[in-house]
């Protein structure tokens, strides 16, 4: 299992994987580590002024990090609609080459002193002909993180995404609370708290977030806020310990 690899994985799409990855990047790389970044397969991009597609989500990881690498290498297959990127490629007449793309990120972890994978939507989401973004993560022995968006029915799509993931082999590196709207329901007060019964305390939570919060100064700032950064490097050397 790589010690370096962690790929983020979410409950569902639109649960804050993007704003997780993103803040946890700038953070650790206030602290001095060399942060790669990758969003293997991003759909629903708009065209740029030359046609070409822009994927807005690789292009905020890779400025919260701060990494050198070019976008393609960032983000190496982007897709026009919104749908899983097995069915997109499959509609405009494309492939996603699955050896490529592990070569391609083990090939850049070793370069970098971590290396953030964010997939699409779901952790069983289709990336390639018969290969889901789960398999990515066992392909590159990556620990998964899962962010978690704190409304109702998050108790159970974390839990059936946790046993997944343990169920694959994977050791999960925990799990983020993340926010996309103010709290106004019940269950998003006590949905912490049982969730913590099961999976013991979150790595973090993070608040609802206005515009202006992706600034890498601001994000640097407001992932100290929201995470233990040491104990996640702390977590991360005893692993590399135990290697």
């Amino acid at each position: 299992m790589s010690n370096n690899i962690i790929f983020v994985t979410g409950t569902d799409t639109g649960v804050g994987k993007t704003t997780v990855t993103g803040l946890l990047a700038a953070g650790l790389r206030s602290r001095g580590l060399r942060i790669a970044v990758f969003k293997p397969a991003e759909t629903g991009c708009s065209p740029g002024p030359d046609g070409s597609l822009l994927p807005a989500d690789a292009a905020r990881l890779r400025r919260l990090a701060g990494t050198p690498q070019p976008i393609e290498d960032v983000c190496p297959y982007t897709f026009r609609e919104p749908l899983a990127p097995a069915v997109a490629a499959r509609r405009e007449g494309r492939s996603i080459d699955f050896r490529w793309l592990c070569a391609q990120i083990r090939s850049r972890a070793d370069q970098y002193d971590l290396t953030l994978v964010e997939g699409a939507g779901g952790w069983l989401v289709p990336l390639a002909q018969q290969l889901t973004f789960a398999d990515l993560a066992m392909a590159l022995g990556a620990e998964a993180l899962v962010i978690v968006a704190n409304r109702l029915g998050a108790l159970n799509h974390a839990l059936l995404t946790v046993q997944h993931v343990r169920m694959c082999g994977l050791r999960c590196a925990g799990y983020v609370w993340n926010h996309p709207a103010p709290i106004t329901e019940v269950a998003q007060t006590t949905n912490p708290e049982a969730l913590r019964e099961w999976l013991g305390p979150a790595l973090g939570s993070v608040p609802y977030l206005r515009d202006g919060w992706d600034a890498p100064d601001a994000a640097a700032r407001i992932a100290e806020e929201c995470f233990d950064l040491d104990g996640f490097l702390r977590a991360r050397q005893e692993a590399e310990a135990r290697r």
